[in-house]
């Protein structure tokens, strides 16, 4: 119960700045707070999750709670049941504390935010990551214990890398999507943002899994995540991607940074060699072809008849997915195929792959709608994006870890070393998180709000 009312009191005091959450679930957290407390004195003890805390991107259906998708147009919704995540979170005697901000229908490029722009806790000033906005600002801000975002092209482990965290970007299939809003059918899954590989893993426990209500789920058992974590790296391979880390649009601080954390894991014991994945520098692109073409059927109808619900952006990506000719997309799943294939040629030699997660430190929040040069249009189909959405086009599993500051702000702001591993060893991915995070300091920062 002190729990709850302690990360309550928190956002009271702290989330008028950041702009984290859209909907406060005060009365439903304090009444299940109290129904934990009294099943933990009879015995009925559910596991670590057992009153702990918890926050949702408002991607995911609640019962009887507003879900907007962060747009106005689904201002009023509120279903009738909740999506399987949020089922199985509560399941396991989470507590939810309310729904997180997040840019409009998880596009990631959205400039209005219909209930206020999040803000990153580190630099109120600068993005907290997109689309899993309130993800990243909330958890790191302590205004929940973990949380629950959605990964399209990277829109876990980024606010994981703006914010100073961990995200992970599951296996496709190994978390159900059933009543969660999509943004792109092929690419989208939910995924942990915590302060911790740990946390990490103790919420991917609750939610991952076989659901017979998400027909791509993948029908196999899961294993003990917490468990996996233990050991060392004695004997693993680690895959520097040569187009990642030494790509021109790497900031030099962010790839020394990066550098660093991947020694250090040699240091642990992890063997160390470099690995090349061509296409990776084009993967921007290509997935923001399936990302637009799949969002803009779902969206048809209301982009004839409410266009000016959305924001300018999100209106034009839309729009544009709705022109885009039937050979573009097909030239782009074959391409995928491509990429798919480079990745798991080089998993064949290594067990994880390394790289940064982003280019740069985050970005100052962008205020005016639009594109307004071919240098910004080019921007937003290459660069920090080719990072991490080479691994939504190869459905693998990747992950986000904090591994210390840049300075070219001109204050500390997190960066991220990114992995990304085989089908299925997301356990993997979290136990070469938690190592190093045990043998280093920097997710016990905090940030100065």
């Amino acid at each position: 119960m002190e729990a709850t009312e302690a990360h309550l009191d928190r956002i009271d005091q702290v989330d008028g700045k950041l702009n984290s959450y859209i909907t406060v679930t005060r009365d439903e957290a304090l009444q299940a707070a109290r129904e934990a407390e009294r099943a933990v004195a009879s015995g009925n003890h559910l596991g670590p999750l057992h009153g702990v805390p918890f926050a949702v991107k408002d991607q995911f259906w609640t019962r009887g709670i507003l879900t907007t998708g962060g747009s106005r147009i689904l201002a009023d919704f509120v279903p009738d049941e909740d999506a399987t995540v949020i089922s199985r979170l509560k399941g396991a005697g989470a507590i939810l504390l309310g729904k997180l901000n997040m840019s409009e229908f998880a596009t990631g490029n959205s400039v209005y935010h219909h209930w206020g722009t999040p803000r990153n806790p580190w630099d109120l000033e600068r993005n907290p990551g997109t689309s899993s906005s309130g993800s990243g600002a909330a958890t790191a801000a302590f205004l929940c214990a973990t949380s629950i975002g959605e990964d399209t092209g990277g829109s876990v482990r980024n606010p994981a890398n703006n914010c100073g965290l961990v995200g992970l970007r599951p296996t496709h299939g190994l978390v159900s999507r059933y009543g969660m809003l999509g943004a792109s059918w092929s690419n989208d899954i939910g995924g942990p943002i915590s302060r911790t590989a740990e946390d990490c893993a103790v919420t991917l426990q609750a939610i991952a899994g076989y659901d017979p209500k998400d027909s791509y789920s993948a029908n196999r058992p899961v294993p003990d995540y917490r468990a996996i974590l233990e050991g060392d790296l004695k004997g693993l391979k680690v895959g520097i991607v040569k187009e990642g880390l030494y790509a021109d649009f790497v900031q030099p601080e962010i790839r020394e940074t990066v550098s660093n954390a991947i020694s250090h894991l040699g240091e642990l014991g992890a063997s160390i060699d470099e690995v090349s994945i061509p296409l990776m520098p084009y993967t921007a692109a290509i997935n923001r072809i399936h990302i637009e073409v799949e969002a803009a059927p779902m969206h048809r109808r209301w982009l004839e008849t409410r266009p000016q619900d959305y924001d300018h952006n999100v209106r034009t990506d839309f729009l544009t997915g709705s022109v885009l000719p039937a050979q573009l997309y097909y030239k782009a799943q074959r391409l995928r195929e491509l990429i798919r294939r480079q990745v798991f040629q080089v998993l064949e030699r290594v067990d994880v792959l390394a790289l940064p997660n982003s280019s740069e430190p985050a970005p100052l929040i962008n205020t005016k709608p639009g594109i307004f040069s071919k240098e910004e249009a080019k921007a937003r189909m290459s660069g920090r994006r080719s990072l991490t959405g080479s691994f939504n086009l190869a459905s693998v599993p990747a992950l986000a870890v904090h591994c210390g500051f840049v300075t070219s702000t001109g204050r500390d702001m997190p960066t991220a070393l990114q992995l990304a591993g085989r089908p299925f060893s997301d356990g993997l991915l979290l136990k070469v998180a938690h190592l190093y995070q045990q043998s280093t300091s920097w997710h016990t920062r905090k940030p100065p709000i």
